[in-house]
């Protein structure tokens, strides 16, 4: 089953730096096991459109889509045999210590 890993934090993503080498040991591991699939940092909150459609009028709006403490800055794509799974993935990733990594089944087709 795949699960999309969003990975969240409260800091600025620049000032994060001190779980770098953690997050790099997390990525080889995962990657060796086949457990992640794909994964990368987002660029900052700021360089983000909002595309919306209302009434068939295009509006789009810079930066995210609502003001937030919190930010997305990156995710991971895991691929496991449950929830049980994901969650213990998680739990050893540095930023479930810094931030907090969000869970959520892919719900289209499972290869």
């Amino acid at each position: 089953m795949k699960y999309l890993m969003f990975v969240c934090t409260d800091a600025q993503p620049d000032t994060d730096k001190e779980n770098e080498p953690d997050i790099h040991a997390w990525v080889a591991e995962n990657d060796a096991r086949g457990r992640r699939l794909q994964g990368s940092e987002l660029a900052p909150a700021a360089a983000a459109t909002t595309v919306r459609v209302r009434d068939g009028e295009l509006l789009l709006c810079d930066g995210p889509f609502a003001e937030t403490q919190e930010v997305i800055v990156g995710f991971d794509l895991l691929e496991c045999a449950d929830l049980d799974e994901a969650i213990e993935i998680a739990r050893a990733h540095p930023m479930a210590r810094a931030g907090r990594l969000e869970l959520r089944p892919f719900a289209g087709p499972q290869r």
